[in-house]
């Protein structure tokens, strides 16, 4: 089993798995805590053998404040893809899960903390959770696409430009498909969902949870970029019947025979490499 450094996770007797943001104050997220996300939601069976379902929140006095703004200052042309890869790809790591997710949230949930609680199946929140997407007022693009599972498109939109957050009353109100529990009652009320699903077939919930309707892709199409660090979350990755091959030495650009091509966007949702070279007709497998 992985020790994480900023996920703190517990495993009960019922296959209820626990798994709480833990980076103070707010639980920002940074690069590191991106790959512990996927590499724990990807790979969920090898940390934590019998688990039935997630209940994922946050340790402290938030949910999920955002991203860390600090690092994010420092991303470049250079580094930027890879990273922006790597907040994509613990998203999707949630919602491609093989089990069951439910988000549990409480104090603020902003911006990439959105974007986790629309990668869960459904959430349960404190009433006066405070929801919100402030991106613009930072400049930056974020979760609003993640925010459509949850809200009705007017009121994201609303949110999205005003930059205001919205406390979970409000949005439930409006028409949000969020659980609301009673206050200081939040991880009971999870905890209730969560043991009524593992008293169900595993096998059942397990199918389900494959079959999501926004699934963005199959396993085979997801892609691992190394990036050059000696974390044990990240692994090399090889094409299938293609020449095409990521790079071990350039993590951001693709040798396709004698030409480099710069990858420029890497995701499960806009497969593609270069202006106009989609990825789609191509498998990936890890080595």
């Amino acid at each position: 089993m992985t020790a994480f450094k900023y996920l703190r996770t517990d495993l009960d007797a019922d296959g209820i798995l626990t798994v709480l943001f833990d980076r103070a104050p707010a639980n920002a997220v940074d690069r590191e805590m991106y790959m512990e996300i996927a590499e724990l939601f990807n790979n969920i069976d090898d940390h934590e053998p019998g688990v039935r379902v997630v209940i994922l929140g946050g340790a402290g006095k938030h949910f999920c404040a955002g991203n860390d703004l600090d690092e994010f200052a420092s991303m470049t042309p250079e580094n930027g893809t890879e990273r922006m890869w790597r907040v994509r790809e613990a998203f999707y790591s949630i919602s491609r899960c093989k089990v069951p997710v439910i988000g549990a949230v409480h104090g603020a949930a902003l911006g990439t903390g959105v974007s986790l609680m629309g990668s869960c199946d459904f959430c349960v929140a404190e009433p006066t959770a405070s929801i919100g997407l402030p991106e613009l007022t930072v400049g930056v693009m974020g979760g609003a696409r993640h925010l459509t599972r949850m809200v009705p498109q007017p009121l994201l939109r609303r949110m999205y430009f005003t930059g205001q957050p919205m406390a979970a009353k409000d949005l439930v109100q409006h028409g949000a498909s969020i659980f609301l529990c009673e206050p200081g009652d939040l991880m009971a009320e999870a905890r209730r969902f969560a043991a009524r699903v593992a008293g169900y077939s595993p096998t059942g919930a397990r199918i389900q949870a494959r079959s999501r309707p926004d699934r963005m892709d199959g396993p085979g199409d997801r892609l691992q970029v190394r990036a050059g660090s000696n974390s044990p979350h990240e692994r090399p990755l090889r094409f299938q019947g293609s020449t095409r091959r990521i790079s071990r030495e350039a993590p951001t650009a693709v040798q396709d025979g004698n030409r480099s091509q710069d990858v420029r966007l890497i995701s499960p949702a806009a497969r593609r490499i270069g202006p106009r070279t989609t990825l789609s007709r191509h498998k990936a497998k890890f080595i």
